[in-house]
């Protein structure tokens, strides 16, 4: 099936799965539409004429605007007096955590919808066409949208995880948590680096360098396996003058807790001593 996508919404997302698809060369890509004018967009403003030609629209925009969109694209009325957006035209958007109230309604219309959303952080678009090529996209919506989207990630060379119903403010949860908060983390470990004077940038890459090397041995094991320091060897110790040394600094030491928490969970699944895990709780829940 010949792909041709339209994507509305010009921002992160929307303007790396143009340059993305463009790059995979297995899609024709009538444009890249923004509301207000922008560099980035092919056209802004109404609708364009392409939009007929579409029998794919990717709606990248933010989620308290997607009904919105979705109202205008089935209201867009040519001149015959027939709907602009063809008949089994899907529409997909690209939101992990919005659940459109118009999405159920397009079959009604002839019209297909669902959910691409790719797990990819977009801060950089001139770096999606990379990225998406060893990606996962959450996907959901009918029979057709599902199919399209493993179609689309198929051509960006990325795979597909099907959301379960019911699933989507859960899994969003959880990608909120894989993509936005390694970079707080590292935010705050370069931080109490360089407040020891360290020069930033040596802080950055050191903190970029471990954080890298942590991510490649999940690539090659379960976090089980992965997790290295005190708390899965049992080391109290070392926890109790991590916590004395953090007292100056309550964002850093509360982070510190609440994760050796979690990872003490780990840590028991390992088969750890619980001897000492249990002194390492103490500590964590009482200092």
């Amino acid at each position: 099936m010949s792909e041709r996508i339209l994507i509305i919404g010009a921002g992160n997302v929307g303007r790396g799965l143009f340059r993305a698809f463009r790059a995979s060369g297995g899609v024709e890509v009538l444009g890249l539409h923004a509301r207000k004018p922008s560099p980035f967009a092919t056209s802004s403003g109404a609708l364009p004429a392409s939009l007929s030609d579409a029998n794919t629209i990717v709606l990248a925009v933010r989620d308290e605007q997607i009904d919105g969109a979705l109202a205008e694209l089935i209201g867009e009325v040519g001149s015959s007096g027939r709907r602009r957006v063809a008949s089994g035209t899907a529409i997909m958007h690209t939101s992990g955590g919005a659940e459109p109230a118009l999405i159920p309604q397009l079959g009604e219309m002839g019209l297909s919808g669902g959910t691409f959303h790719p797990l990819v952080p977009f801060a950089n678009p001139d770096r999606a066409p990379e990225l998406l090529r060893r990606a996962w996209i959450g996907i959901d919506g009918d029979e057709h949208a599902r199919a399209t989207s493993r179609r689309l990630a198929g051509h960006l060379g990325s795979r597909t995880l099907e959301i379960p119903v019911g699933g989507k403010a859960v899994y969003h949860a959880a990608a909120v948590m894989s993509s936005n908060f390694p970079v707080v983390l590292a935010a705050v470990a370069g931080r109490l680096l360089t407040d020891l004077g360290i020069p930033e940038r040596s802080a950055r890459h050191a903190v970029h360098s471990l954080m890298d090397a942590a991510v490649s041995n999940i690539a090659e094991a379960p976090p089980t396996d992965a997790l290295t320091g005190p708390v899965v060897r049992g080391e109290s110790d070392t926890v109790l003058r991590h916590l004395t040394a953090l007292r100056g600094d309550p964002e850093a030491r509360a982070l510190y807790r609440r994760l050796s928490l979690a990872a003490l969970e780990i840590a028991a699944g390992r088969g750890a001593d619980p001897v000492r895990l249990e002194e390492i709780q103490r500590l964590l829940l009482l200092r």
